[in-house]
């Protein structure tokens, strides 16, 4: 890995903890924020491994440092569906190397966004059960919402992630 690279990659770290901080909408289990972007990007752009380190070490730290509830028995699990998500685009992207067009970051914006709802709903009700505060309403309400948003927040990747992925590779090569 070349310090471009690694510095690249630090960046995208940092820009997925300040996206994850600055969320424009937020309504009791929901919210809708553009964390998930630098994730695709290292996935996309870099690998599996890389996609990982994004997700993980960026919603790790988030969670540590600014989410307000520091490091407790569920933080490996509100961490894990952005990791995850980093490691799937990651492995998709290695397969695909040659044919990563509109349509196809597309379905892999689109599949990215319903892993991390599934995984943070999951998270979700594992927490409520820990710590008492399960309802169904709670956990499941939301989800047509998270759906919906996950969508809307996929095509808005699609559209600048080619663009953006360009741009990176010119400045790292």
């Amino acid at each position: 890995m070349t310090t471009k690279q690694l510095t690249t990659l630090s960046m995208l770290i940092a820009m997925k903890v300040i996206l994850s901080i600055l969320t424009p909408i937020k309504l009791l289990n929901f919210k809708f924020t553009f964390e998930a972007f630098p994730v695709l990007v290292a996935g996309l752009l870099f690998g599996k491994l890389e996609g990982f380190m994004v997700g993980f070490i960026g919603s790790f730290l988030y969670q540590i440092l600014f989410s307000g509830y520091g490091f407790t028995a569920t933080t490996l699990l509100w961490v894990l569906p952005h990791a995850i998500s980093g490691l799937v685009v990651g492995f998709i992207a290695e397969k695909r190397k040659e044919q990563l067009d509109f349509k196809t970051i597309s379905m892999i914006a689109i599949f990215s966004a319903l892993l991390v709802t599934t995984l943070n709903t999951l998270a979700l009700f594992i927490d409520a059960k820990i710590y008492g505060y399960y309802s169904k309403v709670l956990v499941f309400g939301s989800i047509p919402l998270k759906i919906a948003a996950g969508i809307l927040l996929a095509i808005i990747y699609a559209l600048a992630l080619p663009k953006t992925i360009v741009l990176i590779k010119k400045i790292i090569k």
